[in-house]
């Protein structure tokens, strides 16, 4: 569709550059058809997939330096009031994959997004180590180095390996300020079974991109990402130039990391059911839940929304809806900055 402008007759200004003589036929004939309809403009792929700065959806972006180590961890922040909404990303993404839900969250809580080790622009001592155990040390040591010994109340939101790590964190009870765990689109189950396709899924995408445009437009046609203003704003962020190809390519090295994939996903049914916060499980298709799941969602113990019409990365697609399960699952638990109701939330009627 995009080279069917090569078949259109050229434009009126087209001709008037070469030599005028479109212009001069026509004052010699008047037609009828002569005063031609104004032609929406067609937006060119560079201006469609151009990229939009973070600064439009969040307030702030700062590093954690985490004292007696090299680690520092970026983050990007909005809001003043409220507890803090702390989003951590699915594997290859960057915080920035909140931006867009990130601008409605922050009228009623604070949200901090993190880049975790070896995405973004976070640098570590060893990018490659993304083992569990790493990860939630890492998140730990953000949360008390930006809080100290008073963190506020910390509402923790993972998508996909995120939201195993966030789960993980959880069970850990390491953060004592923990007051609700929100799961963005993985199960134990269905990630566990997935992992004998992974390799061939990272070796088969695009691997370099001659721009940030294209970059973004392969995410959007490929199906990966289906909200354009979304990944105009997260995908500049998961790439890095590679001077030797003069090119772009993936930030995270995913490939190597193979080691560590299974224990980002072992035991997460049950870790996820026995963390003693309120808990909120976003699902992308309801051919996700596995047994220990399905029981535990019959005995009540989260609540589970099924988002229709939506990929993987949830947070992306729908960030207006998304924004408001937050936002409804922090109100109707009395979720506020020191475990208080938040002004100007009121609890949904059942």
């Amino acid at each position: 569709m995009e080279n069917s402008s090569s078949n259109l007759s050229s434009l009126p200004e087209e001709d008037s550059q070469n030599g005028g003589t479109a212009a001069q036929s026509a004052s010699k004939s008047p037609s009828a058809f002569s005063s031609k309809p104004d032609r929406p403009p067609i937006q060119a792929p560079s201006q469609k997939y151009a990229p939009l700065d973070w600064s439009d959806y969040f307030d702030q972006e700062d590093d954690v330096h985490i004292p007696d180590s090299e680690n520092v961890f970026h983050f990007y922040k909005a809001g003043n009031e409220g507890p803090v909404v702390l989003c951590l990303h699915g594997g290859g993404y960057s915080g920035l994959s909140f931006a867009l839900s990130a601008k409605l969250i922050k009228e009623k809580a604070r949200v901090v997004a993190l880049d975790l080790r070896g995405h973004g622009k976070s640098s570590t001592e060893n990018d490659l180590d993304l083992s569990i155990e790493t990860l939630c040390n890492d998140v730990v040591a953000v949360v008390k180095t930006m809080y100290g010994d008073s963190p506020p109340a910390i509402v923790m939101v993972g998508h996909s390996m995120g939201g195993a790590l966030a789960v993980h964190i959880a069970a850990k009870k390491v953060l004592p300020s923990l007051a609700a765990l929100v799961v963005v689109d993985v199960v134990e189950g269905t990630a566990m079974a997935s992992l004998i396709h992974m390799q061939q899924i990272l070796s088969n995408r695009m691997q370099h991109f001659s721009s940030i445009e294209k970059a973004i437009e392969w995410n959007i046609k490929g199906g990966s990402l289906r909200n354009v203003d979304s990944a105009r704003v997260s995908i500049p962020s998961t790439l890095i130039y590679d001077d030797s190809r003069k090119c772009y390519t993936h930030r995270a090295r995913l490939v190597e990391t193979e080691q560590y994939w299974r224990g980002w996903y072992e035991g997460l049914s049950q870790k996820f059911l026995a963390s003693p916060v309120p808990k909120l499980l976003l699902l992308a298709g309801t051919d996700r839940l596995d047994k220990t799941l399905t029981i535990g969602q019959m005995q009540g113990k989260f609540q589970m929304v099924v988002v229709r019409h939506t990929g993987h990365a949830i947070q992306e697609d729908v960030p207006d809806e998304f924004a408001n399960m937050i936002l409804n699952f922090i109100s109707h638990n009395r979720i506020g900055p020191h475990g208080v109701v938040i002004p100007g939330l009121r609890r949904p009627s059942q």
